[in-house]
């Protein structure tokens, strides 16, 4: 889909994720920081080539960009993309790894408790704002984290999973609290069936993918 881009919906009800995420915070993270990003991001591209571009397209060419309104471009469209992302990497029904992505997780890094402990650091150790990811490159999975707008996908990288760690995602409940609101997401919202999903799709041109 080229522009003007729209506010995707919510896959689950916006008090569906509570208490771990209350319904007060997706009010705020969803409907304005992520509301923003689609109207910053329409009017930046409007009468500009990137307004025939999809928004995968748009956070690939302007990943590296050295002008300051790519730049501006590339914060609002990978914003969007991670946050589409990231809504679809949480479920309000708790699941559970299997199949290829079990057998993945457990060649890979030991087993699931080692692998959201790794997630954990990874969140934990972003300094400042930015994303912690379950991604898999050639079928082999490793977690990563970004800061600011960052996002694997840019480079090609197929995204499993994603934790948002900017502070608007957590701070209304956990305030300062990060490694709370991490243990918590981690521990109860991940959505494995998206990640098993995503995995699936690695043959596919696009190389990522939401549920």
């Amino acid at each position: 889909m080229s522009a003007p881009f729209k506010l995707a919906p919510l896959p689950y009800d916006p008090s569906a994720l509570e208490p771990v995420i209350s319904a007060r915070t997706l009010s705020f993270h969803y409907g304005k920081h992520h509301q923003t990003y689609v109207d910053t991001l329409n009017k930046l591209v409007a009468g500009t080539p990137y307004a025939d571009m999809t928004l995968e397209k748009i956070v690939a060419a302007t990943a590296k960009a050295a002008a300051p309104a790519d730049k501006k471009i590339f914060n609002n469209a990978a914003q969007i993309w991670n946050h589409d992302f990231y809504w679809h990497s949480l479920s309000p029904v708790k699941t559970a790894p299997t199949g290829k992505l079990a057998s993945a997780i457990a060649r890979d890094f030991g087993s699931t408790a080692e692998l959201i402990a790794r997630l954990a650091e990874a969140g934990k150790d972003q300094f400042g704002s930015g994303w912690a990811w379950l991604v898999s490159k050639g079928g082999t999975l490793a977690v990563e984290k970004t800061g600011n707008a960052a996002t694997p996908m840019s480079e090609g990288t197929n995204c499993l999973l994603t934790i948002d760690v900017w502070e608007h995602a957590y701070y209304l409940y956990y305030q300062n609290a990060r490694p709370k609101y991490l243990e918590a997401v981690l521990e109860q919202l991940l959505n494995w069936n998206t990640a098993a999903a995503n995995l699936e799709k690695e043959s596919q041109p696009v190389r990522s993918a939401l549920a």
